[in-house]
């Protein structure tokens, strides 16, 4: 149900990203977007009634819906148009790999530091989300 819940918020915010870009910016839409999604990682550590768990989905579907379009659209205004291909594929190479290097590592991290609690690898998560969402304040964006 909640993998149902964030998946429709993500379709319902995807519609929402132009105009919150259009008032303020792609990057700062983009970082509200990934501290929303952060804490809502967060939060599933602290909630203890299953209910309460739809509004952590709400944070993590803002993210999911940013996450799937503004770095590409903030990509592709910065790349030639004649190597928009090359480029975005290795974009994507950049995509890829770090998620097969976490999934690699998330059980030994999990195991040496976290006594096999899953629950750290959403914290990890939440962490790195909210680091991003300050990360992207600094990246030039020509729109």
């Amino acid at each position: 149900m909640l993998f149902a819940i964030y998946n429709g918020v993500a379709a319902v915010v995807a519609w929402l990203l132009t105009p919150m870009s259009k008032a303020t910016s792609r990057k700062v839409t983009h970082s509200i977007s990934l501290l929303l999604g952060g804490l809502g990682l967060l939060s599933i550590f602290f909630i203890r009634d299953q209910y309460m768990l739809i509004i952590s989905m709400i944070g993590i579907g803002f993210a999911w819906a940013s996450i799937l379009s503004i770095p590409y659209a903030i990509l592709t205004s910065a790349l030639p148009q004649n190597k928009m291909g090359i480029y975005m594929g290795i974009f994507n190479y950049f995509i890829v790999l770090p998620q097969i290097v976490a999934a690699a590592i998330i059980g030994f991290i999990l195991k040496s530091f976290f006594h096999d609690h899953a629950i750290y690898a959403l914290i990890i998560g939440g962490v790195s989300m909210a680091i991003a969402s300050v990360g992207i304040l600094f990246v030039k964006d020509k729109a």
